[in-house]
């Protein structure tokens, strides 16, 4: 989609694109290598989202990955360890710029409730890393932003 106008937004959506994927392969080593987020970390995390921050219609989902706190824990590595990848080599970027967005908006629903007596404000304020990220990998998909430095672009 890229025309030779834009080379440079471009190269600056692809160095994003790269960035956002570093971030997530960092995420999805310490997840997958350590053991302690399977082990422990996750289900501690998601009990206090389902206990205090989630969206009320999403604490279902919330206390049913909670079943299998295990496999849970390590199919979130494997998701971010697999958006990471797609992202750095512009693989297959727009499905996987879709999962990421799910991905995001999945800790945008656990994590949007704040303490009763909070500003509105600070709903927002809370959540602008995963808004931010998710609005991300929506410009990754509409940009199709594995064209350019990536594998996407190959012919």
């Amino acid at each position: 989609m890229a025309s030779k106008g834009d080379d440079s937004s471009s190269t600056a959506m692809a160095v994003a694109r790269i960035v956002v994927g570093v971030m997530f392969i960092f995420f999805a080593q310490y997840k997958l290598l350590g053991g302690e987020f399977a082990h422990g970390g996750y289900e501690k995390y998601v009990t206090g989202y389902e206990q205090n921050t989630a969206v009320s219609a999403y604490k279902p989902f919330l206390r049913a990955t909670l079943h299998y706190p295990v496999a849970s824990g390590y199919a979130v590595g494997v998701a971010e360890l697999l958006i990471g990848l797609s992202m750095v080599l512009g693989f297959w970027v727009r499905p996987f710029a879709i999962v990421g967005a799910l991905f995001m908006f999945n800790l945008l629903l656990s994590t949007w409730v704040l303490p009763a007596g909070s500003a509105m404000w600070k709903y927002f304020g809370n959540e602008l890393d995963n808004i931010g990220l998710m609005l991300l990998f929506v410009l990754f998909f509409f940009h199709n932003a594995g064209k350019t430095l990536g594998l996407d672009g190959r012919k």
